[in-house]
């Protein structure tokens, strides 16, 4: 998406000048003659950039009282300061107010844009850098070669081109936001901010506040932009939706429908430009029945629903998950990395995982850092908490009540296979073809052994 530059200069030759040099390289831009007329249209939606004369003539404000208001109001956005008039001391004072660069007239068009393009870079970098530091330990890929994730990660690759609205549902942990950042990161709108506003952590009495922002007093004393104005150009991701208050979700619907919204106690609608994600790990039909959601809003959202499989759904990715996270939480804790055991692994694949992969993290990390023994030595099943290790399949487990030196050599050996072939099919996410492969046995040879050992197929783990 097209950056917007707003051009605040009293000479409308110089306005027209610097508008005809950025309109062809390809910015969009709005002009301003006066302070006033400069701070409005500041205030009615934030530029990517200012290009701001220190002289404006028939003003109350010159440009560097306007530098500023706008700083004090959203210092993440960059200005250039130009001047006909310059001196030394005036570019000083400009960058002590918090201006990218200072511009002498008459300026080498040129050497305007080299300074646009690296005033946009810089801004960027910072807001990336700002939303690594609160995100700090996020996820940017879906990570995985089960067929599940496969087809998630197709359907964003088809919807993240078209700017249409997603909800994302699934279950706590389940990788949602990630998602989300995947649908923005290959989005037209990729160089604009991701802004994540998690609804169910917010007080019910601030959410028009986050999303609108306040109007404050005058000359923008106490000001606040909400999550939709700092979202412009960008994506806005509304986390857990279905926490949202019903009296915002009737506000938010027409925001949505006319991209325009006015700050609490304002009067003036603010138009942005944003894509709107969402994601939920309730049943959205089943709260609108139960009057706790809009069906307009879910509808408005739901434009392409995209659902994130649970990780029991997807056991074959297990291993390659958890190795992952021991070796980041190594990296982060400045250890050395550990190996997983087959029995260790074959239990983890056997877990249930109600906190799905953000519980499979925390637990690799919590075992990195607890367990004791030689980094050389792999993390056994044992070394597992007992929660993981109860739902190990029972060749890991032997039950203590079963005395198998009573069993006659036929029942003995029928018991230690149906156990080895349960713990091998839940290894393998109820693969056939892939369990047949890995024990050395034709695929419908371990049909017939299934069958005479009473397996069923609920007994395979096939999720």
């Amino acid at each position: 998406m097209a950056h917007e530059i707003l051009i605040v200069d009293d000479e409308p030759d110089i306005r027209m000048l610097i508008e005809g040099i950025l309109s062809d390289e390809g910015y969009e831009t709005r002009v301003a003659a006066s302070a006033e007329t400069a701070l409005a249209a500041f205030r009615a939606r934030r530029p990517s950039l200012v290009i701001l004369d220190v002289w404006l003539q028939g003003s109350d404000m010159d440009g560097l009282a306007i530098l500023q208001a706008m700083k004090a109001e959203e210092p993440s956005v960059p200005v250039v300061m130009i001047s006909g008039h310059g001196t030394i001391e005036t570019a000083v004072a400009a960058l002590q107010h918090g201006a990218y660069d200072f511009i002498e007239k008459p300026f080498q068009a040129d050497r305007l844009l080299v300074i646009v393009r690296r005033a946009l870079e810089a801004s960027r970098l910072a807001r990336e850098n700002e939303e690594l530091r609160i995100k700090a330990g996020q996820d940017t890929e879906l990570f995985g070669n089960s067929a599940q994730i496969a087809a998630v990660r197709n359907q964003i690759e088809k919807v993240a081109p078209t700017g249409s609205r997603v909800l994302i549902s699934g279950g706590p942990g389940s990788g949602k936001e990630v998602a989300a950042r995947m649908i923005h990161a290959r989005s037209k709108r990729e160089d604009g901010p991701f802004v994540a506003l998690n609804c169910a952590t917010l007080a019910p009495g601030r959410f028009e506040e986050e999303l609108f922002g306040l109007e404050g007093g005058t000359e923008g004393v106490g000001r606040r932009t909400g999550v939709l104005e700092r979202a412009h150009g960008g994506t806005l991701l509304l986390d857990e939706v279905a926490d949202m208050p019903l009296e915002t979700q009737g506000k938010i619907v027409r925001a949505l429908q006319d991209q325009t919204f006015e700050r609490l106690g304002g009067d003036a609608r603010v138009k942005v430009d944003v894509r709107v994600l969402a994601t939920t790990n309730r049943d959205l039909q089943a709260e609108i029945m139960a009057g706790r959601f809009r069906e307009d809003l879910y509808y408005r959202l739901a434009v392409v629903p995209l659902r994130m499989p649970a990780l029991r759904e997807r056991r074959d990715d297990i291993p390659g998950l958890a190795e992952m996270f021991l070796r980041r939480a190594a990296e982060m804790a400045g250890l050395p990395t550990r190996e997983l055991s087959p029995d260790a692994v074959a239990a983890l694949q056997a877990y249930d995982w109600p906190g799905n992969v953000r519980e499979l993290r925390n637990l690799m990390e919590r075992v990195l850092i607890m367990q004791p023994g030689s980094s050389q030595e792999p993390i056994r099943a044992d070394m597992l908490p007992s929660t993981v290790g109860e739902s190990a399949p029972a060749l890991l487990k032997f039950d203590a009540s079963t005395d198998v030196m009573a069993l006659p050599l036929r029942e003995a050996r029928d018991l230690f296979e149906t156990q080895y072939l349960q713990a091998q099919l839940l290894r393998f996410g109820g693969n056939i073809s892939r369990t047949a492969l890995f024990v050395g046995m034709e695929r419908s040879a371990l049909h017939r052994k299934l069958k005479q050992l009473g397996v069923t197929s609920e007994e395979r783990g096939a999720g």
